[in-house]
């Protein structure tokens, strides 16, 4: 017996749901059945994109070596991993005092990490300052401490690890970036710097170490919210129009477990290059190169409306 015609749509709708599923718990096994045994290392792992992270790398069986400035957190992820784990399935692990701040112990820090294993398959440059404020009210000690953590930092572990990688001729390094590396907002002109110099660095890189095997990505995101929980709206917007709409959109963040399932997927799949934004900052992106003046306009036209409102 033959199914009436309008019936037809919603069986191809079910159909289609029931295969989109099965392929992303296929996937969702695949991802973490690669990372096994692999030898991760993850600074500022005791963020919440960095705790999200461990959690998928250690349920995947990696070789974990988990950086981040203060001891105390790191023992209180390390137990948070491994108090229900199976010791057959997963490895403890191994916690490293990192804090990009302070460059003088970059050289020691970089023997430890690479002495915990031997070498590093994958290094995910997770670190990250974020600083908010006119360009005249930011001094020079802070404009450098930005730049130590969100450039220098991850730039100097990656060559730190790089020659383990190129004697064996593998390796993925992964640059949590931002969006800002590419599109700058006003009022945070030391982060998108240090964000843009970043992005340079390893674009080159990249370029440089791909005859080696070694795959390097960089995921540029909105900002991270601090919780999965969702936003709250606040009261309506201010009429400043076009200029408020792109910066709030500019500004709206990704969740941490979304970002760090992203970052599980690039290394899977070794991809390049991940944005995670939505369409007004992927516009406002293509903006600056097609119609910058129309853009520069636009973003100025917010300063002077959020001057006018302080």
């Amino acid at each position: 017996m033959a199914l009436p015609s309008v019936m037809v749509l919603p069986l191809l709708i079910v159909v289609a749901a029931g295969l989109y599923y099965i392929y992303n718990e296929v996937m969702h096994f695949m991802s973490k059945s690669l990372v096994r045994n692999k030898v991760v290392v993850i600074t500022d792992a005791v963020s919440g994109v960095g705790t999200e992270c461990a959690h998928l790398f250690h349920e995947g069986g990696a070789r974990l070596i988990l950086c981040g400035t203060s001891w105390d957190k790191l023992e209180s992820l390390y137990n948070y991993l491994t108090d229900d784990a199976d010791p057959r399935e997963t490895f403890a692990p191994k916690l490293v005092i990192l804090d990009f701040s302070d460059m003088d112990s970059m050289e020691d820090v970089v023997a430890e990490v690479v002495e915990c294993y031997g070498c590093v398959d994958v290094l995910i440059c997770n670190s990250s300052m974020k600083l908010k404020s006119p360009v005249q009210s930011v001094s020079l000690e802070q404009d450098r401490n930005v730049m130590d953590i969100n450039y220098f930092g991850p730039s100097t572990l990656a060559k730190g690890v790089l020659p383990t990688m190129i004697s064996r001729r593998s390796g993925h390094i992964v640059l949590i970036n931002s969006i800002q590396g590419r599109l700058a907002v006003p009022f945070r002109s030391s982060y998108a710097a240090s964000k843009h110099a970043a992005q340079a660095f390893f674009d080159c890189l990249r370029a440089e170490v791909e005859e080696y095997g070694i795959v390097v990505s960089t995921i540029s995101h909105t900002f991270i919210n601090a919780s999965d929980s969702p936003l709250v709206e606040g009261p309506a917007p201010k009429p400043n129009t076009l200029a408020a709409f792109i910066t709030r959109q500019l500004t709206h963040g990704v969740s941490p477990s979304v970002l760090a399932n992203e970052i599980m997927q690039t290394v899977n799949r070794k991809r390049k290059e991940v944005m995670l934004a939505h369409p007004i900052p992927r516009v406002a992106l293509y903006l600056r190169f097609l119609l910058p003046s129309f853009l520069f306009a636009v973003l100025a036209a917010g300063v002077k409306d959020s001057d006018l409102d302080e």
